[in-house]
């Protein structure tokens, strides 16, 4: 998918726009209406923006009788009974808004009460388009790429009074993802905090449509026509073009070289590094100062983890300097799925390659803990876990 947001995206304009590019509409009225709140009515209507047509995504709701706070999102929406994928989407959508709501405001995250964003309408705009995508099989294993982000200019009445555009929140979601912002010939606010957060939340990278073929276009229309611009957000929906199962991000390396440390200690900083979120972290043997034997340490992160990832060097290993580069990685399309090996859960990664092969990597530790509760080698588990993922759907 590719979202065209060069004329800014609110999450009502993003959810017409994945309806208009044929998620189904009763799917999502169906996951509001279990929502445990308010009732909550969604309404569409075919509309004109600067003389070009889109679909209009209306939310009914009434005001909201309570103000939530980021558990209380997260009690409504796990009660909803949504697809799995759906859930963690609008779950994470949520935490990004808060995350940056308590950053712009200095308070805690769990002291965050929304307003804007926590209204019934901005619920549904976050759940429905969680929806939308899992329906339009966009959840998993598939490549988002999101368009730079017009953001506006000038002053915006919200709950905290009048402020400047684009809003901080706004401001605060887009530069934490490294997000592309755009200028534009309206003085008015383009992207909305739910907006930035729904985008954040689905690019698996920014910049130019993907090579696409058998495509489809969903326009999603905003509550006002302009003059200056067609007030809408596109989405380009189609199967992956040539080179389109490859993702190439851009990341930080980390590198040290320390001779003075316990070879056993390495094990655990390899694994904490991978904890909090390095992508890779590992050890080559290197003749170091005056032919001492060491190691070289290398992890690779991503930038909005670079501060994280140094703290934990400098704590867990003896060295007293760093070495920073930009990297670029490029990865297969992927996704996880889990199976049953007689009873025993095990995560299976299926990574997607461009002649439609799919390759099955089965989690070492799940099919360990299969394996000691059957009393089957750890190669017979791994084995049944590969065969349970090749039968299962691509993608769910």
């Amino acid at each position: 998918m590719w979202v065209d947001a060069s004329n800014g995206v609110a999450g009502d304009m993003l959810l017409a726009a994945l309806l208009d590019a044929g998620a189904s509409e009763q799917a999502v009225r169906a996951a509001l209406g279990r929502l445990p709140v308010e009732t909550i009515t969604l309404r569409t209507t075919s509309v004109r923006r600067h003389g070009l047509r889109a679909l209009r995504a209306e939310v009914l709701a009434p005001e909201a009788a309570a103000r939530r706070g980021i558990e209380d999102i997260r009690r409504v929406i796990t009660s909803a009974g949504l697809a799995a994928p759906a859930t963690d989407f609008a779950l994470s959508t949520f935490q990004l808004l808060a995350r940056a709501e308590a950053r712009v405001h200095g308070v805690a995250e769990h002291e965050v009460h929304f307003h804007e964003v926590g209204a019934l309408d901005a619920i549904a705009d976050v759940v429905g388009c969680a929806v939308a995508l899992h329906e339009l099989s966009l959840l998993r294993g598939a490549r988002r790429v999101v368009g730079p982000v017009a953001v506006g200019s000038g002053t915006a009445l919200t709950a905290h009074g009048r402020l400047p555009v684009p809003v901080p929140a706004v401001l605060e979601l887009l530069s934490a993802a490294g997000a592309p912002i755009t200028s534009h010939p309206s003085p008015t606010e383009l992207c909305t905090p739910t907006g930035a957060a729904l985008l954040v939340n689905l690019a698996t990278s920014w910049g130019p449509p993907p090579a696409l073929t058998g495509f489809v276009v969903g326009v999603g229309g905003g509550t006002r026509d302009p003059d200056t611009h067609p007030n809408a957000v596109r989405v380009v929906v189609g199967t992956a073009g040539a080179g389109a199962d490859t993702l190439t991000t851009s990341m930080m390396q980390i590198e040290a070289t320390i001779d003075d440390m316990d070879p056993r200690l390495w094990p655990d900083v390899i694994s904490q590094l991978r904890g909090i979120g390095a992508a890779d972290a590992w050890c080559v043997p290197a003749l170091t100062h005056k032919g001492r034997p060491g190691q070289v340490l290398t992890v690779l992160v991503d930038p909005d983890l670079v501060d994280a990832a140094c703290a934990m060097v400098f704590t867990q290993t003896t060295t007293l300097g760093l070495r920073l580069s930009p990297v670029s990685r490029r990865r297969l399309r992927r996704d996880v799925v889990r199976v049953l090996v007689d009873g025993y859960q095990v995560d299976v990664k299926r990574a997607y390659l461009g002649d439609g092969t799919v390759r099955l990597q089965p989690e070492y530790d799940d099919a360990k803990v299969a394996a000691a509760g059957l009393g089957l080698p750890i190669a017979e588990a791994i084995d049944r876990a590969r065969r349970e993922a090749a039968g299962r759907a691509d993608p769910e």
